[in-house]
């Protein structure tokens, strides 16, 4: 290698102007290295690792095919040599020897001595004594003493490359026999100094190749990593400077590209949570200075952590806040479309708790760890979330028999008849012991710990909680209406779903209205006595306190008022010509379809208004976004059929080329979709029929930063005790509900910001974060005693029933 190299700088042309080049850019590189740049300083690193790299491996290659070069040409050399002998021992050399003609065998040597690198030929005797040779060939013949030797004791033909007289020779020697016997030898001596010169031309050759392909492929590394690497890392810093410094905002993205798109989403989300931060800084210096008192996700997660002291949170509910589904060959983390999700993760977040959950993901077993847990959320992993399992039957039995055709119908006046199945029952209770164990599980080595159950899939938890960690503080919220004490008594297993609920040390509802139903219902159905002054229950000496929280959702802390600018407008004439229609007004109702939502009220009220207001047909579109929900149960499957079926009479009746008065969108929608309606949507309809609170109205609210738009809302809703402001309705009485849209399409623009600004006002004042802390606060309030285990309530005989029974 080091020979190629002084041959190369004696004889390429140019050496010199390509090394001072190349020492230059050395030289500015080292400097630049010296000096501490980062990005140089790698990139030099990189560029000197490519090239001592990728010369180590040409370099060996090259040795390999000098190698293998020479030996091809050795071999070629030797076969020559060979068809040389050949050819001169059918000269009769051997009879010449046997006679000791030594004319004769001068005039053989001479004659054959002239050949191309031939060096010359010797015969000798069977002794190895030189009997002719060619004139010149006497130093070689006598520095090589073993050729003629091994030859002659072998009796066979012997090859040797030898360093004869400072020369590279080859020396082929063949036996001369003559009548069986061996009685001299013909030694044939090429010049190899060509194999070496060769292999020397060709070292030069690939040192060249291999230098100018190093040089090359260094310098192309060097320009993709300026332009690839070097640059977009240099606007990533420069970006992130900026958002460091309040000068953008995450719209403004960073540099985009392919090799650092998993770190560029990561910064992303680092620059997100930062600009969350300072908002909220700005926020709460604002609200310290204005003397107010608004609840944020910061404020709720100190809160939290002061309230609870170190107490572990367990929330636990029936719908899990991430479902893992295959989209192909991957795997994707799918956020439902749930008020609850969006009421308890902040809780969970602040806290960093455990949720169980049912994994109903057909991804979700592949995703968790051998203790059926897993970190999220995906993005920024705060807390833990434990998936419970349930077999189809379980989960027929427990969650679309006793929890939605039993409890559901029973605790909604929509004039639907509850179903009861001892079998649904049955598996209603097992399902909860189950839930149940994987709490108390969770809460192994955890002191004092705190539970969160939700909803009407879990009454019988609290207890079954309580009879196993009575140190636990246990809270469940009623996300559906408490009925009254008559319409409750219906249920067959009244007696123990209360007292179930009453193993808690907090029962929660949405109005005070469900509180007072609920310990009525109590008061009627169990042996225990109501303190009707403090709101509470004692139950065999064990007390529950039944409180109201009106739930909410999160209102945008950096949201300021602003006027509807032309891009409402522009959007909503967009999303009109998307859905295929002209129109001018747009009604929307956003809504799982289900018997209690009014669906179908609420169609009959855009029939009555058109019917009654010819001057709307052509230009008001109602747009009901409608997610399919418990098709398994048949009076859901039957009821989304009828909403289909009503929606297409009236737009049949209406019928106008390019309009449609009602669009039905039967699909699952985001977030960020939903949103979009909300902005560009004139008046949205919510005509529950009954209902807890309904968050869909709160939605609207917080979406319209722009204080325009006109909420009807149903008087059965809890949200029409808070929302006043509202257009409230019965949605039962077709006639206001058609006038109630019509003032809301003619409603000047003055009154609708005012009734907007303070539909705004107290959704902002009593947000999702304010529920969740003032539940927190009236959980962490309760001293739990070190009182004993609860005991098991005995079964009834409606427990006992045969299983198939049923009582409606």
């Amino acid at each position: 290698m080091f020979i190629g190299l002084i041959v190369f700088k004696v004889s390429v042309p140019g050496y010199r102007d390509i090394a001072s080049l190349f020492r230059r850019k050395a030289i500015a590189l080292w400097n630049q290295f010296k000096g501490g740049e980062g990005p140089v300083r790698i990139t030099l690193r990189l560029v000197v690792s490519l090239f001592v790299g990728i010369t180590l491996v040409a370099s060996f290659f090259a040795y390999y095919q000098v190698r293998e070069e020479k030996r091809s040409m050795r071999e070629e050399l030797e076969r020559r040599a060979s068809i040389l002998a050949d050819s001169l021992l059918a000269q009769n050399v051997e009879a010449l020897v046997y006679r000791r003609e030594p004319r004769g065998l001068d005039t053989f040597v001479r004659r054959f001595g002239s050949r191309t690198n031939l060096a010359g030929l010797e015969v000798c005797d069977a002794v190895g004594k030189p009997l002719a040779m060619t004139p010149g060939l006497q130093p070689f013949v006598a520095a090589d003493t073993s050729t003629a030797r091994l030859t002659l004791q072998r009796g066979e033909p012997v090859s040797q490359f030898l360093t004869l007289e400072s020369k590279r020779m080859q020396v082929y020697a063949r036996p001369l026999v003559y009548d069986g016997r061996v009685i001299g030898a013909l030694l044939i001596f090429h010049n190899a100094d060509y194999i070496e010169n060769q292999n020397l031309s060709l070292w030069e050759n690939t040192f060249l190749r291999v230098l100018v392909e190093t040089l090359f492929i260094a310098l192309t590394t060097l320009l993709i990593i300026r332009w690839s690497v070097v640059g977009p890392v240099a606007r990533t810093v420069q970006w992130m400077r900026e958002v460091r410094a309040g000068k953008a905002g995450v719209r403004t993205r960073p540099p985009e590209t392919d090799l650092f798109q998993p770190l560029t989403q990561e910064i992303t989300r680092i620059a997100k949570s930062l600009e969350v931060a300072r908002a909220a800084a700005v926020e709460e210096a604002r609200l310290r200075e204005a003397a107010e008192s608004l609840w944020t996700a910061e404020r709720l997660r100190v809160h939290v952590h002061s309230k609870l002291q170190g107490s572990t949170l367990y929330a636990v509910s029936n719908r899990e806040p991430y479902i893992h589904v295959y989209r192909g060959k991957s795997v994707e983390a799918q956020v439902p479309a749930s008020g609850l999700v969006t009421a308890l993760e902040p809780i969970l977040r602040a806290c960093e708790g455990t949720w169980i959950a049912h994994g109903s993901g057909d991804a979700d077993r592949d995703t968790v760890d051998e203790h059926d847990r897993l970190r999220v959320p995906p993005e920024e992993p705060t807390y833990t979330l434990r998936r419970v399992w349930l077999g189809k039957k379980e989960e027929e039995g427990y969650y679309f028999g006793f929890a939605n055709e039993g409890l559901w119908p029973l605790c909604h006046i929509a004039h639907t008849r509850p179903t009861f199945r001892a079998s649904d029952w049955g598996y209603y209770q097992a399902v909860n012991q189950k839930f149940s164990d994987a709490i108390v599980q969770e809460m192994a080595g955890s002191e004092n710990p705190t539970v969160f159950a939700q909803d009407y899939h879990f009454a019988l938890l609290p207890r079954l909680v309580k009879e196993q960690r009575p140190d636990a503080r246990v809270a469940i919220f009623w996300h559906i209406p408490w009925p009254n004490a008559e319409a409750f008594g219906i249920c067959p297993w009244q007696r123990e779903l209360l007292q179930g609920l009453l193993g808690a040390d907090l029962v929660g509802f949405h109005t005070q209205s469900h509180c007072n139903n609920f310990l009525e219902t109590v008061d009627r159905t169990l042996e225990a006595r109501v303190d009707w002054d403090h709101f509470a229950v004692n139950l065999n000496g064990h007390v529950t306190r039944v409180r109201p929280f009106p739930i909410s959702v999160e209102f945008p802390e950096t949201a300021q008022s602003s006027p509807p600018g032309e891009s409402v407008y522009l959007e909503r004439a967009a999303m009109f010509k998307e859905l295929g229609i002209s129109a001018t007004f747009m009604g929307v109702g956003v809504d799982r379809v289900d018997y209690t939502k009014g669906i179908l009220e609420r169609f009959r009220g855009v029939e009555r208004l058109l019917e009654k207001y010819p001057s709307y047909q052509g230009h008001f579109t109602f747009v009901q976004i409608g997610a399919p929900s418990r098709t398994h149960i048949k009076r859901y499957h039957d009821l989304l059929a009828e909403v289909e079926a009503e929606a297409e009479r009236i737009n049949w009746r209406f019928l106008t080329p390019g309009w449609r008065p009602i669009v039905f969108l039967k699909r699952h929608h985001t977030h960020k979709e939903i949103a979009q309606y909300y902005r560009a949507a004139d008046i949205c309809l919510v005509t529950s029929l009954h209902d807890g609170m309904n968050l869909v109205a709160k939605e609207f609210v917080a979406a319209r930063q722009d204080e325009h738009g006109v909420l009807l809302l149903s008087c059965f809703t809890g949200a029409s005790r808070e929302l006043r402001d509202a257009l409230i309705i019965n949605p039962y009485d077709t006639e206001q509900l058609a006038e109630a849209i019509r003032y809301g399409l003619e409603m000047d623009s003055d009154e609708q910001r005012g009734r907007m600004h303070r539909l705004r006002h107290v959704v902002r004042e009593n947000n999702i974060y304010r529920w969740a802390g003032d539940l927190i606060t009236e959980l962490a309030e309760i001293r739990v005693e070190k009182e004993p285990a609860l005991q098991t309530a005995p079964k009834s005989a409606a427990e006992t029933a045969s299983p198939g029974k049923v009582v409606s």
